[in-house]
């Protein structure tokens, strides 16, 4: 692996996490003190989630935009600077229109610097080839709340949750704005032979398939949002209402994400070897199997384990699948472009699904659940397929 390369991931690793970790992950540790102090809801305050995942969701075009104007490293340096200012305006807040003000800004912060800019940060300078890299970067982003908890946690008791917003809001401003602006290695733009590997489409698409494989792309992101980001939360609930004491439900839970990042590894390491195409129909194999294994697992160790075995692994794999199908069906040089658009709709998805979840484990019980998140594997299992007629159509006559 060479320097640059080392040197990019490197960065852009301590970038998710910080990035995750102080906005996605923080009212895990700071959620009910923030309630308390503010005389809001629990409800109210894990809902600045959902105004960050809505508004980076809404953003995500303007991101496509300014991403091929300007390049990823000036979106991420604008991302470290929104995360500064609202995570500065979250440690100032004093009421609910302050708290939800700064959660606005912050998904201003995640639009512009988490997931899409930074794998576009990759593909501008590895093109077809980042997959490695990309892999890479989510098996870290996975870590972020393994890091950032503690920290928080550390920081929130010593010193109390104002001043270590505050403090997460300078490391964005005096250290990470500055590492995306000036630290990232140089991009190929300039670079003609890279710049033509970049703008070559890897099929022969016609107009019509290409609008077609967009969508399906689409309707894969969507669903495995739903899948997965769905059923996390309330994955407690639902292994013990299959059957599963506390303690069991908790060190299942546990597994199923280190069996995340391990199937990212795995499938990282598999390379070339693994198309995206073909992980993301295992992915749906291996989810939509899990269903009817708890379903009928009454609360037996073997199948509970079974079934987070292949939910976790499956969900692993996804995660990467979703991120790289781009670069399977168009240039590397439209791959930021592209999944910004895509943006939209997986964070849409991202701020309903754990509302749907939780609405049917309580009106329905585990069963209507299962139910419903082995339609939408089936759901994707068809989306992949039809992109794999496509891709064969395309290459017989490229």
């Amino acid at each position: 692996m060479s320097s640059s390369r080392i040197r990019l991931i490197a960065l852009l690793a301590v970038s998710q996490i910080a990035g995750w970790g102080v906005s996605f992950d923080m009212p895990g540790v700071f959620g009910r003190r923030i309630a308390a102090d503010l005389g809001m809801s629990n409800e109210m305050a894990f809902a600045g989630l959902t105004v960050m995942m809505l508004v980076s969701g809404f953003a995500g075009p303007l991101v496509g935009r300014l991403l091929k104007r300007h390049g990823a490293a000036r979106v991420l340096t604008a991302g470290s600077l929104a995360f500064s200012a609202g995570l500065f305006m979250l440690s100032m807040a004093q009421g609910p229109a302050s708290y939800f003000a700064a959660w606005l800004v912050i998904g201003f912060g995640g639009a512009f610097g988490l997931s899409v800019p930074c794998y576009a940060a990759v593909v501008e300078r590895e093109g077809s080839d980042a997959k490695r890299s990309i892999g890479l970067l989510m098996i870290f982003t996975g870590l972020s709340a393994t890091f950032a908890w503690p920290a928080l946690t550390f920081f929130g008791d010593l010193h109390g949750w104002r001043p270590t917003l505050a403090g997460a809001a300078l490391l964005h401003l005096l250290l990470l704005a500055p590492l995306h602006l000036f630290g990232l290695p140089a991009a190929s733009d300039g670079n003609t032979a890279g710049q033509a590997s970049a703008d070559r489409e890897p099929l022969a698409l016609s107009p019509d398939q290409s609008r077609l494989a967009f969508r399906l792309i689409a309707v894969i992101t969507i669903t495995f949002s739903l899948l997965t980001l769905g059923l996390a939360p309330s994955l407690l609930e639902l292994l013990q209402q299959s059957g599963a004491s506390a303690a069991v439900a908790l060190q299942l839970g546990s597994l199923r994400s280190v069996l995340g990042i391990a199937a990212r590894a795995v499938d990282t390491l598999a390379g070339k070897k693994a198309s995206p195409l073909f992980s993301g129909k295992l992915a749906c194999l291996l989810m939509f199997v899990a269903m009817p294994v708890l379903a009928l697992s009454g609360g037996a160790t073997l199948p509970l384990f079974l079934f987070i075995a292949l939910y976790g692994f499956g969900s692993g794999i996804s995660a990467l699948s979703r991120a790289l199908l781009p670069l399977g069906f168009f240039s590397a040089s439209r791959y930021a472009q592209l999944s910004a658009q895509l943006s939209l709709p997986a964070n849409l998805a991202m701020a309903i699904a754990p509302v749907i979840v939780t609405f049917l484990i309580d009106r329905g019980g585990p069963n209507a659940v299962l139910t419903y998140c082995a339609g939408l594997a089936i759901i994707s299992l068809m989306a992949f397929l039809s992109l794999s007629r496509i891709e064969k159509r395309a290459g017989s006559t490229s």
